[in-house]
């Protein structure tokens, strides 16, 4: 699998993302991350890739574990977000600012990471990426006891969700553990 610690990315993005994206990957590539990009490679391309088939494209990857996290982009993020969840072990986000990004890994666990090209401007878009690829679950929330276990609990219950089941056992979801959440006012 490439890996975050290695430096190793997938990106993707539909026409209207290219531009948010191009100055993303322009800017980790010269922080030294390997680029892997899956989507539109400018405007006009020949191969002009629907955001929903990148998204699944993309989805598949992290899904089959050859990445560990994906970047993604279209005109809101939205679609391509909705896409690439479709595929089982993917935990999209589509998101605007730096806390959102933040907040999608370190209490998320985002595998995937959506923009909107529409939305978010380039520099701002390079700040997200920053944030989302240099923090992993539980990362700032040192001072908050059971952070880390409590949000890991529900990330490994939403990865072995099965609606069926769900629906056998009276929407009641199978735990398969608990954590005590102890709410803490931050120092």
């Amino acid at each position: 699998m490439k890996t975050i610690k290695d430096k190793e990315i997938l990106v993707a993005a539909d026409f209207a993302g290219v531009p948010l994206k191009d100055a993303v990957v322009a800017h980790l590539e010269k922080k030294g991350w390997k680029i892997t990009d899956i989507g539109v490679k400018g405007v006009p391309d020949e191969e002009v890739e629907m955001f929903h088939r990148l998204g699944l494209k993309a989805g598949a990857m992290i899904s089959e574990k050859k990445f560990e996290r994906a970047l993604l982009f279209c005109g809101t993020g939205m679609g391509i977000h909705i896409a690439a969840s479709k595929c089982p072990g993917v935990s999209a986000a589509v998101v605007e600012s730096v806390p959102a990004a933040l907040r999608a890994i370190t209490g998320n666990g985002a595998n995937v990471l959506a923009m909107g090209a529409f939305y978010v401007a380039p520099q701002m878009g390079i700040e997200i990426a920053e944030a989302y690829l240099n923090h992993n679950l539980g990362d700032g929330y040192e001072w908050w006891p059971n952070f880390y276990e409590f949000h890991k609990l529900a990330c490994d219950e939403l990865d072995a969700f099965d609606y069926d089941e769900f629906k056998k056992n009276n929407f009641e979801v199978k735990r398969l553990g608990e954590v005590p959440l102890e709410l803490v006012v931050k120092p």
